[in-house]
């Protein structure tokens, strides 16, 4: 699967460093860049990239004109917005972009932010030949629709098929089964996990990025070095004065987004 891939910056040089970084990654296709986002509607509307990399301030239209005039539209794609001011946080999560990277731009978080990008397009990709395949199956009519149909009803989601629908813990003798859709948080202590569902807590002997793998990143993200939250559990976002975040889950319980995941706020509509 290649990324095709627009870059919206009102700086050349900045157009120009991203564009060499991201040719780095191989399922990258960097389509074309523009200078305003004028040029980025016109451009996103006739080349219908799969993400487009948006600078936030620009003369004329801002980067956030630009995602709400394609919000809902057939051309819009998945917007990332790179920009030297953190400030824009909160308004770039209300606007529905799926990260937000702070220039200068450091390379392990772009290589983060494109590997969001491809498990979310990957996803639609999925949910999109799924509807297909049973639009295929209701023009077929009789037993064989009725017995394709069931397989597609007993598989995984769409999108999660790679990913973990049950934990299976070992605790004095048995074996608990958790569902992760029911998980509130993660958090580490030593080499041990301390899964948060309710008011019960489940110990996990595994490391947090290997449990991170296991997880549907649509759904859970990394907020701090030692914690995972379930993104659906969130009932309340509050930015703090030193840049960092705090969350409320519908559990009560508060969880602190450290500064080098804070564009995790952007990923919570």
């Amino acid at each position: 699967m290649t990324i095709r891939t627009l870059l919206v910056d009102d700086e050349p040089l900045a157009l120009r460093g991203l564009e060499i970084r991201l040719s780095a990654i191989a399922d990258v296709e960097v389509v074309g860049t523009c200078a305003n986002g004028r040029e980025a509607i016109r451009a996103i509307r006739a080349r219908r990239p799969d993400l487009v990399f948006l600078d936030i301030q620009m003369p004329g239209l801002d980067g956030f004109a630009v995602v709400r005039a394609l919000l809902g539209t057939a051309e819009q794609p998945l917007f990332i917005f790179v920009t030297a001011f953190d400030r824009y946080a909160i308004d770039a999560f209300e606007t529905h972009a799926l990260d937000y990277l702070l220039k200068p731009v450091d390379e392990a978080r772009l290589v983060e932010t494109v590997r969001l990008a491809r498990d979310r397009l990957a996803a639609a990709r999925a949910l999109e030949q799924n509807a297909r395949l049973r639009a295929l199956l209701a023009r077929m009519g009789g037993p064989a629709q009725d017995a394709a149909a069931a397989i597609l009803a007993d598989s995984a989601p769409p999108g999660e098929s790679a990913y973990d629908r049950r934990l299976h813990i070992k605790d004095r003798g048995r074996i608990v089964i958790v569902d992760v859709a029911e998980i509130d948080f993660i958090d580490a202590a030593g080499d041990y996990m301390c899964i948060h569902v309710g008011d019960e807590t489940h110990i996990l002997r595994e490391t947090m990025k290997a449990l991170e793998r296991r997880l549907d990143p649509a759904r859970f993200q990394r907020i701090h070095r030692s914690a995972i939250v379930n993104l659906e559990r969130i009932a309340e976002v509050r930015p703090h004065a030193n840049g960092e975040c705090f969350l409320k889950l519908r559990s009560g319980h508060e969880l602190k987004v450290s500064r080098s995941y804070k564009s995790v706020v952007m990923r919570f509509a």
